[in-house]
């Protein structure tokens, strides 16, 4: 808290701006992406803060700060979704996801963690499958396993049994789980059935998540200190 805190002082002031001003969805603007897209662009400040070299050299941290790159793109498009470009702001999403995957990487493979979100994943699916219609039927279910598989990688690295987990891998699991909170929200809100408090409930957790996963990239720094005071 002490070392990470202040960094993330500039995040929390953003993310206050964006539900104080609560800028109404149904006249959308480049002011209103700039203050959807500000607590995003203050975590990549989060994670440039701790210096180029270790972004560069920890492939990990440089591949969460390109997924909050693309998730401001994909802010930004979801601003005007009414205006066809929901799609492409489903896609900035999709890429993020995949990013966020290769930042926690396949070890420990964990296929039980795996088995559990696939069976999340499918019943999301199945559940939303008679509502959508058009390229959203295949599309949805693209966007639903990708982020199932960001989920399963962020779980898997937890191994709560054998205590072989960091407070930095907690809020990675924790982060990656309110994403899937905030984009079944969505979900549910534009194809079943309105959602009450839906926006707040959607942004909310949205921003929570990135700022979990942002700070999962600390973990290697964290553990660059231990060895060297040890």
């Amino acid at each position: 808290v002490r070392s990470e805190g202040p960094k993330l002082v500039p995040f929390f002031k953003a993310t206050c701006v964006y539900f104080v001003l609560w800028l109404p969805t149904s006249s959308p603007s480049w002011f209103s992406a700039l203050i959807k897209c500000l607590p995003i662009f203050c975590l990549w400040v989060f994670l440039l803060a701790h210096g180029i070299n270790f972004l560069v050299s920890h492939r990990s941290a440089s591949r969460i700060l390109a997924g909050l790159i693309f998730s401001a793109v994909g802010d930004a498009f979801l601003i005007w979704q009414e205006q066809g470009y929901f799609i492409h702001g489903l896609l900035m999403f999709a890429i993020t996801h995949i990013l966020y995957s290769s930042a926690f990487g396949m070890k420990p493979l964990d296929l039980k963690a795996g088995l559990l979100m696939g069976l999340v994943s499918s019943s999301c699916y199945a559940f939303l499958y008679s509502y959508l219609s058009g390229p959203f039927t295949y599309l949805v279910a693209v966007y639903i396993a990708l982020i199932g598989f960001m989920g399963w990688r962020a779980i898997a690295g937890m191994q709560l049994c054998n205590d072989l987990w960091t407070w930095t891998k907690l809020s990675a699991c924790i982060g990656a789980m309110l994403f899937m909170v905030s984009d079944l929200t969505i979900a549910l809100n534009k194809f079943c059935f309105p959602v009450p408090y839906s926006r707040f409930i959607i942004m909310a957790t949205y921003y929570a998540a990135q700022m979990l996963i942002a700070l999962s990239a600390v973990e290697t720094r964290d553990e660059e200190d231990f060895r060297k005071r040890s």
